[in-house]
């Protein structure tokens, strides 16, 4: 008997993880791990039991993922987040090396994928993020917008600014002294 990994939608935190395992023992559903997108099953479901575990993981926010492109692209995206999390990291690569050291496939290859999936770039993708984990830590109010800046691994407090008003339309200063909380989630 093989083991079964369904891969999970906008699981991106260890309490997504704590849900979904919550969920997957509430319909006992035979789990060897869950991990950060994805459950790995000690078997394949019958077809009732997948539709029903995939009822109560859309009731809280999460999705199955079927087809295989659409892996690739959450498997980026996982990527990336993973990537701005350590951004403070000062080893870090760059985001390309990052991405394709954690996958088989060429960097081209994959930029095409997400654009044709996305819409957008895997670059815009990781902008975005990244100026969300700067409103994150704006709300937060403990670093300046020049520690923010040097965190998220922008070149200086200019160009974050920049990034930040051409996608919110306000800069960090008018974020923090407002306190606009327009935030969307780090997920995917």
């Amino acid at each position: 008997m093989k083991n079964k990994v369904l891969n999970i939608k906008n699981m991106v935190c260890p309490r997504c993880i704590s849900v979904v395992k919550s969920i997957a023992d509430a319909q006992e559903i035979g789990s060897l791990d869950v991990q950060l997108g994805e459950i790995i099953l000690k078997q394949n479901l019958a077809d009732t039991a997948l539709k029903s575990f995939e009822m109560e993981l859309n009731k809280n926010g999460f999705e199955l993922i079927d087809s295989r492109n659409k892996q690739l692209v959450d498997k980026i995206k996982k990527c990336i987040l993973t990537y701005v999390f350590e951004l403070h990291n000062e080893k870090r690569g760059n985001l390309s090396e990052s991405i394709t050291s954690k996958m088989d496939y060429d960097y081209s290859y994959l930029s095409n994928l997400f654009s044709s999936i996305e819409g957008i770039t895997i670059e815009q993708f990781f902008i975005l993020q990244r100026i969300e984990k700067a409103k994150e830590l704006l709300s937060y109010d403990q670093l300046s917008i020049s520690e923010i800046a040097f965190q998220l691994g922008f070149s200086s407090v200019h160009h974050l600014s920049s990034q930040f008003k051409k996608t919110t339309g306000i800069t960090p200063s008018d974020f923090k002294i407002t306190g606009v909380v327009d935030r969307k989630t780090l997920d995917f």
